[in-house]
């Protein structure tokens, strides 16, 4: 096990912010490193400028360990590019913690997981033109293949980071769903885009209509409402 390592930039506790699991509480495994680099990227220590000691899943069990909770969720960056990601969720597995992987679904991998949070990158993600990272990112942040694998072998939800106050991202999202397996509707969230809490609610008003007509689901981001935009929350 000790030969598996992971760099990750943090390790912490707090209740479960996003997604059809908000409120629990959890331990975060925050792996450092993404084959993508969004624009609005709330991690950039774990993305854009990536951080973090490298630790064998070893150290990784010992320090979740400290922490009473069941619920771990691993996200990063993206916790799927990274061959010990296996382990690490294997281990987990056979301590009976329930697992949540956050993933943009552009990598699949075959490993323990109770929800596999899905959350597919909308052109709203890409860089600007000038980036260095504009091609790169919109050639990688929608792969269906893997996607499509990931919805059919995991129970799921799929989570999509969208600004009403700029574009199409609803009918993007529409189009997008044409092309993968059927899904059951409460399992679509919509997630507003920002990192402060009057932009957040304000755009989470803005998202109910297309939530209701859809019966889509639409999520918060509790963590921002309660601590801010802060790491380890």
């Amino acid at each position: 096990m000790d030969a598996a390592k992971l760099r990750i930039a943090e390790i912490f506790t707090s209740v479960q912010g996003e997604g059809q699991w908000v409120g629990i509480p959890s331990v975060f495994v925050r792996v450092s490193g993404c084959n993508l680099r969004c624009v609005w990227c709330d991690t950039p220590y774990a993305s854009w400028n990536p951080e973090g000691p490298t630790l064998t899943v070893s150290d990784i069990l010992r320090e979740v360990a400290r922490f009473p909770a069941r619920y771990v969720v691993l996200t990063g960056g993206e916790p799927m590019l990274f061959e010990p990601i296996v382990e690490l969720a294997k281990a987990l597995h056979a301590e009976g913690k329930v697992i949540t992987i956050e993933t943009a679904g552009t990598v699949y991998r075959d490993l323990p997981c109770d929800l596999m949070s899905i959350s597919p990158k909308l052109a709203n993600s890409t860089p600007p033109p000038d980036s260095n990272w504009n091609d790169r990112h919109e050639a990688t942040r929608l792969h269906r293949e893997p996607l499509r694998k990931l919805m059919s072998q995991f129970d799921c939800q799929l989570k999509f980071v969208v600004n009403p106050e700029t574009g199409d991202d609803v009918a993007e999202i529409e189009a997008l769903l044409a092309e993968l397996p059927p899904i059951d509707p409460s399992r679509i969230l919509l997630m507003a885009e920002g990192t402060e809490s009057a932009t957040l609610h304000r755009r989470m008003g803005l998202l109910v209509p297309a939530c209701m007509k859809r019966n889509w689901r639409l999520t918060p981001r509790l963590h921002v409402d309660l601590f801010g935009n802060a790491r380890g929350t």
